[in-house]
C-alpha cells in the first residue's frame, strides 16, 4: 500500500496544473453557447445512446458564416478529441484556425464528438455517474461501441457516408474499429492528426514515470474509478511530487506532457487549460498504461488468466491487428517530429503495419517542428495541417 500511496500523491500532482482550470473555468453553459454561437456560428445540440447505455453530447455546426443553412448536399465530418479533451478541443482558436470552424466554413455539414464522462457525455439509461460501474472501461468500449454510434447517428441524420477527424486517442479508436472490420458502411475517410496505437516508445517523461510506476493501477486498486478524481485539493503537492522527478522539467507543463510544441499563443493555451482535463476513467488509464510498458496494441488485460479466458475465451487479451484495416480505406497521417506521446518510431511501426495498404489511399504529412497540441492548437495549423487535410477530402 505504501507503493500505492506514493503513486497516488504522483498522480495527484500530476493532476494539480489542470485542477483549478477544471474547478473554476469550464463553462457551464455547454459547448455551442460558450464557444459556437459566440463565434457567430450556428449550433445543435444532439444526443446518441449507445449500445451499452451510455448517453453522448453531439454537436453539430451546419453551415458556415457565409453559406446557406442547407445541408442536403454538404458532406459530413465527425470529429473526435483526444484523451481528457472535449469537443471545445477543436474550437478554442480564432475560426480562421480552429479546424471546425474553418471546414464549417469551407462548406462541411460539421459533427463534434464528445466521448463518455466528459461533461457533455455524462448520462446513462441505468447509471449514474458516481456509480463506480458507470466508470468500467476503456478506450475498447470507445472503438466498440461509442464511435459505431456517432457513425451511425450521423449517416442517418445527413444520408451520407461521413469524413472522419481523429486527434491522438481519437485516432486509437478508429484504427481498433476498422481493424475488427467496423464502419465500413458509414466512413468515407480518415484523418488521423498524432496518430496512436503503439506506445511503446513514447518519450515524455511524465507519461512514462506514470505507467512504470503504476499509478493508474494503483488508484484503480483503492477504488477511484473516475480519472482525474474529483474533488482534488492537492495542488500545493504539484512541485513536490512532480517537478522534483529527476529529469522533469515543469517550467512549461504543457511541453513537459507533449513534448515542446511551437506554435500555440499564450491566450490558446489559456483556453485550452480552461477546458482540460475532462474526466476519462481509471481503467482507461491502467489500459493505456500497459500500451506504454509493453508496447502491443491489445484489448484490456485483466492480468489474470481466468479473468481474460472469461472476457475473451483466451488466456490473454486478443489483439488489435492494424495489418487487417481494408486496405482501400483513404487515411491520412498526419504527426510531428517534437511530439511526446505520439512518437515518430511508434507511428513508423504503425504505419509499416500498413506498408500494404493501397498507396493512393495512404497520405503521410510530417512536420517535424510539430509536437503534440500543435496539430489541433497551432497558430499556422490552418497552413500546416488542414490545407492539405482539405485537399484530401476533396479526393475522397
Amino acid at each position: 500500500m505504501a507503493k500505492y500511496a506514493s503513486n497516488l500523491l504522483l498522480l495527484v500532482a500530476l493532476l494539480c496544473a489542470f485542477a483549478a482550470a477544471r474547478i473554476n473555468c469550464l463553462d457551464q453553459n455547454g459547448i455551442c453557447k460558450s464557444l459556437v454561437e459566440t463565434q457567430g456560428y450556428t449550433c445543435e445540440d444532439h444526443q446518441v445512446t449507445t449500445e451499452d447505455g451510455y448517453i453522448l453530447g453531439l454537436q453539430r455546426i451546419p453551415s458556415g458564416k457565409s453559406s446557406n443553412n442547407s445541408t442536403a448536399q454538404k458532406l459530413p465530418v465527425l470529429l473526435q478529441h483526444g484523451l481528457m479533451g472535449d469537443a471545445g478541443s477543436w474550437l478554442l482558436n480564432p475560426p480562421d484556425q480552429a479546424l471546425a470552424f474553418i471546414l464549417a466554413d469551407k462548406g462541411f455539414d460539421v459533427w463534434l464528438a464528445n466521448a463518455r464522462g466528459t461533461q457533455a457525455s455524462r448520462g446513462h439509461k441505468s447509471l449514474n455517474n458516481i456509480d463506480p460501474a458507470y466508470w468500467e472501461w476503456t478506450w475498447d468500449q470507445l472503438a466498440a461501441y461509442d464511435l459505431p454510434a456517432f457513425f451511425n447517428y450521423v449517416n442517418n441524420q445527413t444520408g451520407q457516408k461521413v469524413h472522419y477527424v481523429g486527434h491522438s486517442l481519437g485516432t486509437l479508436s478508429v484504427l481498433a474499429a476498422l481493424s475488427q472490420q467496423k464502419l465500413s458502411t458509414t466512413l468515407r475517410s480518415a484523418a488521423l492528426l498524432c496518430p496512436v496505437a503503439y506506445l511503446g516508445q513514447m518519450s515524455t517523461l511524465l507519461g512514462r514515470i506514470s505507467a512504470q510506476s503504476y499509478t493508474a493501477e494503483g488508484l484503480y486498486a483503492t477504488g477511484v474509478r473516475e480519472y482525474p478524481p474529483p474533488g482534488e485539493a492537492a495542488a500545493q503537492n504539484l512541485e513536490t511530487f512532480l517537478c522534483s522527478q529527476p529529469g522533469v522539467d515543469c517550467s512549461n507543463f504543457m511541453a513537459a506532457v507533449t513534448g515542446p510544441n511551437c506554435c500555440i499563443t499564450p491566450t490558446s493555451s489559456i483556453l485550452l487549460f480552461q477546458h482540460i482535463p475532462q474526466s476519462t476513467s481509471t481503467k482507461n488509464m491502467v489500459h493505456m498504461s500497459q500500451m506504454i510498458r509493453r508496447g502491443t496494441i491489445t484489448m484490456f488485460d485483466y492480468v489474470l488468466p481466468a479473468i481474460n479466458m472469461q472476457r475473451y475465451n483466451q488466456l490473454t487479451p486478443p489483439v488489435y491487428n492494424m495489418a487487417s484495416i481494408p486496405e482501400d480505406v483513404p487515411l491520412f497521417f498526419g504527426y510531428g517530429g517534437r511530439d511526446e506521446l505520439s512518437d515518430v518510431n511508434d507511428v513508423k511501426a504503425l504505419l509499416n503495419d500498413l506498408r500494404d495498404h493501397d498507396k493512393d489511399k495512404l497520405v503521410e504529412q510530417y512536420i517535424e517542428e510539430y509536437a503534440h497540441m500543435d496539430f489541433i492548437m497551432a497558430g499556422n495549423a490552418n497552413q500546416k495541417v488542414y490545407d492539405p487535410l482539405l485537399t484530401f477530402f476533396g479526393q475522397n
